[in-house]
């Protein structure tokens, strides 16, 4: 089965690294910088920043359905000068090495399908997901911390 894995919009954060600390702690987020190499798992370019890199941490709505139970938000690196990066029929550096929570939703945002898995296994899992007619996408997780990862869907 066919599938894109996309990262978030660039545009849709750029506004925000113009923001003062002040404005961004109003908002529940905070300026950072990578103090390490492959450390900080930017949802922009679905790679880890460089040390040195600026990003943020702020909180995003990830599943934004009002009448599903499983709306959900959490926490979110974006690199400053990260590019939107686009994976088909692969899986982008950030999920590569990492144990993951996939979660299969249908039209109405509730779960029909969810597993654990990590490196290769995770592409079987997607494969399988996909062959459901019913599923129109699956969220990627990082398991230790729960964080969403990536968004994985159809092509």
């Amino acid at each position: 089965m066919s599938f894109q894995i996309c990262g978030l919009d660039a545009q849709a954060f750029a506004p925000l690294f113009s923001m003062s600390e002040a404005e961004l702690a109003a908002m529940g987020a905070r300026r950072v910088v990578a103090d390490q190499a492959d450390l900080y798992p930017c949802r922009i370019s679905l790679k880890r920043v460089e040390e040195g890199e600026e990003l943020l941490l702020l909180n995003h709505v990830h599943q934004p359905t009002p009448t599903s139970p499983y709306r959900a938000a959490g926490p979110i690196f974006v690199g400053r000068s990260a590019r939107t990066g686009s994976y088909r029929g692969e899986l982008p550096p950030i999920l590569r090495d990492r144990l993951l929570s996939l979660r299969a939703y249908d039209g109405q945002a509730f779960i029909v399908d969810a597993e654990v898995g990590e490196g290769e296994e995770v592409l079987t899992l997607i494969g399988r997901f996909l062959e459901n007619p019913a599923v129109e996408h699956i969220d990627a997780h990082f398991v230790r911390r729960g964080c969403f990862a990536a968004r994985i869907e159809r092509t």
